[in-house]
Parts: C-alpha cells; sequence; structure tokens
C-alpha cells in the first residue's frame, strides 16, 4: 500500500492550502519521506471560521437521533475501512499493526457512545415556589470548536473531541498532527462520507501555534479542547481565558505506579510493562515512576527487566513487532537527555539505555535503578520507552512521593488487600487511578486529570457536557 498525500478539509470539500505549501511526512521506522500534508495559511483559516459558523447554525437544528445516525454510519465505515486505515497510521506514527488496530476499533466504539449519548442530553424541570410558574433547564450547543490534537494516538485524540462535539450539535475545527496527518484525515474522512453536513467539521495542518494564537481569540470559536504538553495546554488557556472561551485541557502525565509488598508480581509487570512499552511509551496515561515496596523490589526489578530485554522492537507493519519506533528524531534526542542525566547522577542502567540501529526512530526499552529524586527523569514526563523504578518502605512515604509532582492524569497500584487498595485509591492525586488493573480511556468513563494535568473530561457523561450551555428559563403562565 503507498501513502497518499494529504489535503484540508474545508467546507465539506478536500483542498490544497491557498499557497500551496506542504509539509513532509517521513516513516519513523525507515527515516523516508512518504507523502506530503496541505499547509494551512490565514486564508484558509478565515473559510474554515466562515464554514464553521454556517455549519454550527445547520448542524444545531438537527435533531440528535438523525446526528446519531449519522454518527453510527460514520463508525461503521471505520470498521470497514479497519486495515487500510491502521497501515496509514503504522506507517506515518510507528505503532505495531495490532495496536493501530485497537485505536482504530476503540475510534468507532467512542463514535458510537457519544452518538448513544448525544440522544440523552436531557434538561430537567425545578418545582417553582409560585403557582402558574414553569422553570426549565434545557441543554443548548456551546457553538464553534476549535481542536488542537498530538501526534501520539492520531485518531483516538481526534475522535472524543470531534464525536462530543457533533453529538451536541456542535461544528467543529481540527487543528490536527503534522507528524502523523494521515490517520486523523481517515477519520474526518470516515464522518464526511457518512453525511456529516459542509461546514460542521474542517481539518486544518500548518505551524501550530500560528494555528492556535489565530483560532482561540477568534469571535466565531466558542470552546477551545487541546491534547498535549503542559507549557503549550497553559499558554492556551491563558489565551483562551483572556476572551472568555470554554476550555478542555488534556495535559501531561507522570504517573505514579505502586506495587506492594503484597501484590501478584506476576500480574503487577505484565500489565504494568505491556502499558510502559506501548506506543514506545508516547502515552499520557503510561507508567513513568515505578515504586516499589522493598521487601519485593529486588524480584519486580529482575522480572521487570526481563519483560524489557524480551521486547520484540522493530517497523510496525511486522507482525511480530511488540514496540515501534518513536515518532521522530527529535524524541531520540530527547531519550538520550533523561538517561544520560540519570546516569551522571548515580542511576544503573539494567538493560536498554540507547537507540536501536541506526536507521529509524529506534529506542531499547529501558530499565532504571538508583535513579535520584533529582534526576530529570524523575520530575519531567520522559513520553517514551523508560522506566524507573525505586525502592519504598511505607505507605506514608510512597504516597508523599506520588503526589509530589505537579502532574495528576493518571496513577496505578498493585496489591491484594482490599483496605490497601481502598487507602491508595483515596490518597493519590489524580484525575484517573487504576488498580490491579488497567482500566482506563473506554468511551463510557471520564478521562481527564487534575493539577498541572489539566482539567475536564474526554470519556463518559463529562465529555459532553462541555460541548453543552446550560440555560435556565422561568416563564409566567398566561
Amino acid at each position: 500500500m503507498t501513502y497518499s498525500d494529504v489535503s484540508l478539509m474545508i467546507d465539506g470539500a478536500w483542498t490544497k492550502g491557498a499557497n500551496g505549501r506542504t509539509i513532509p511526512v517521513i516513516n519513523p521506522a525507515t527515516e523516508e519521506v512518504i507523502g506530503q500534508v496541505a499547509h494551512a495559511e490565514k486564508s484558509d483559516l478565515d473559510r474554515a471560521l466562515a464554514a464553521a459558523d454556517k455549519g454550527f447554525k445547520q448542524w444545531r437544528k438537527v435533531s440528535a437521533y438523525e446526528r446519531y445516525k449519522i454518527m453510527r454510519k460514520a463508525a461503521d465505515l471505520m470498521r470497514q475501512r479497519l486495515d487500510e486505515i491502521c497501515t496509514i497510521m503504522t506507517m506515518e506514527q510507528g505503532k505495531p499493526l495490532a495496536e493501530a488496530k485497537v485505536e482504530t476499533n476503540l475510534a468507532a466504539d467512542i463514535i458510537d457512545w457519544m452518538a448513544e449519548e448525544g440522544r440523552r442530553t436531557y434538561g430537567r424541570i425545578v418545582p417553582a415556589r409560585a403557582e402558574n410558574v414553569y422553570q426549565l433547564v434545557m441543554k443548548e450547543p456551546v457553538g464553534p470548536v476549535a481542536a488542537f490534537t498530538p501526534w501520539n494516538f492520531p485518531i483516538n485524540q481526534v475522535v472524543r473531541k470531534a464525536s462530543a462535539a457533533l453529538a451536541t450539535g456542535c461544528s467543529i475545527i481540527i487543528k490536527g498532527p503534522e507528524d502523523t496527518p494521515g490517520s486523523c484525515a481517515q477519520l474526518i474522512k470516515a464522518f464526511v462520507d457518512a453525511g456529516v453536513p459542509a461546514g460542521v467539521i474542517q481539518l486544518v495542518y500548518g505551524v501550530p501555534s500560528e494555528i492556535s494564537q489565530y483560532l482561540i481569540p477568534h469571535p466565531i470559536i466558542k470552546k477551545v479542547t487541546f491534547t498535549g504538553s503542559t507549557p503549550v495546554g497553559k499558554q492556551l488557556a491563558a489565551l483562551a481565558g483572556a476572551h472568555m472561551k470554554r476550555v478542555t485541557m488534556e495535559l501531561g502525565g507522570h504517573a505514579p505506579a505502586i506495587v506492594f509488598e503484597d501484590a501478584d508480581l506476576e500480574q503487577a509487570v505484565n500489565i504494568l510493562g505491556a502499558n510502559k512499552f506501548r506506543n514506545a511509551g508516547q502515552v499520557c496515561v503510561a507508567p513513568t515512576r515505578f515504586l516499589v515496596h522493598e521487601k519485593v523490589y529486588p524480584e519486580f526489578v529482575e522480572r521487570f527487566t526481563a519483560f524489557a530485554k524480551n521486547m520484540k522492537v522493530g517497523n510496525g507493519l511486522e507482525a511480530d513487532t511488540k514496540m515501534g519506533p518513536l515518532v521522530a528524531e527529535r524524541r531520540l534526542h530527547a531519550m538520550d537527555a533523561f538517561v544520560s542525566d540519570a546516569i551522571a547522577k548515580g542511576a544503573k542502567i539494567h538493560t536498554g539505555g540507547q537507540r536501536k540501529g541506526n536507521k529509524g526512530y529506534f529506542y531499547e526499552p529501558t530499565v532504571m535503578t538508583d535513579v535520584p529524586l533529582n534526576a530529570k527523569i524523575m520530575n519531567e514526563e520522559p513520553f517514551g520507552p523508560l522506566a524507573p523504578i525505586s525502592p519504598f518502605k511505607d505507605f506514608d512515604g510512597v504516597v508523599k512521593e506520588a503526589n509530589r509532582l505537579d502532574w495528576g492524569l493518571a496513577a496505578y497500584a498493585y496489591t491484594k488487600n482490599t483496605k490497601t487498595a481502598a487507602a491508595i485509591g483515596a490518597a493519590f492525586e489524580s484525575g484517573m487511578v487504576s488498580i490491579n488493573h488497567h482500566g482506563l480511556a473506554l468511551p463510557e468513563v471520564p478521562f481527564g486529570g487534575v493539577k498541572d494535568s489539566g482539567y475536564g473530561s474526554e470519556g463518559g457523561l463529562e465529555a459532553l457536557e462541555a460541548y453543552l450551555n446550560t440555560k435556565f428559563v422561568t416563564q409566567l403562565g398566561m
């Protein structure tokens, strides 16, 4: 299969940028340029804004039931096109085909769930204090949305925003990921082919900072949603706040994974290992600080190191690959910076710690111990296949370390003791907690963080609430 160049979607038509500029798309497994993505200019953004304004005025009048039918058709198209979409994703992003299939199928499930839930955006009647007074609480779509999405899950980060917007009657302009534009475009194509009217959904690419600085303050845009790093998220939230725009921010994390002395070590190693190295560690909810009780610490380190050594790293298109490359060369340099800093501060490398091969952006699954708290990796999100493991003595001490950082996206714990499980679930300062399994990111459950990991949710009922305004109407009977 060959990779096709990627266009913009504006007002129901696939189009090049006004100046014909493009950005190269690179296969991270081969370092080859496999295609080009259109670069939006200011005039393209103006057209997208006008289309979104027009599309919203039309789409908000479409009944929730009719919106539901169109969205369900889009979900079916995603499933029908599964193999094509997954191959595109693996070619541009690097993740193994098996992971790309999980992501694409989950995207279809998210569309289905949001479509169903969109039919249930009920208001309510509030009993009045006086006779012949009616008090109504109504839910209305917030308006045109500007969405900014990352490259690590090029479909699943977009589909949450697009589905919530469409299900509630909003139009949306999506600034897609330039590193991985093709699979994102396939999602938008499914919506368009399913019958979403022209102007309801736009897709643009270009210079992220220029697009965000233009769209967010624009009076047509009523809501901003962003998934990405905390520093960028803070800038965009501040810009949105200056214009009183509704905001959902799903930002970075540095998830603690606590393994208590009574944990099932085989279970903990297998689940935490799979989720540490999934997508080469380029996952906002990946476990990133492993905190293991000193009594089981040596055995856990030995088992986890063996797990990492057995990871088959290679091109995601090859059937036996378990971990693909990092998305771009810049991520290799980031990994080297984390590892060299940790070693300089006394860390011990048990396996990995360097680039794998000299072609493709492959990095070895890495396990390190004796990492001091002032090491860079203990304070900054690694976003790669690096696993620092530290011992702890007691509950209060490990809770203090788990909550030490300003992030609070995801947290994990393993224990066979129900009292310990309840206590750690309550003690974590985190938007999401998963104990003895990995149970995050299902369509029907909340997905979001606290502290510097952002605010708002991209899953569950809460995801749709973020795209709705609440209007109160009180009326005295005639």
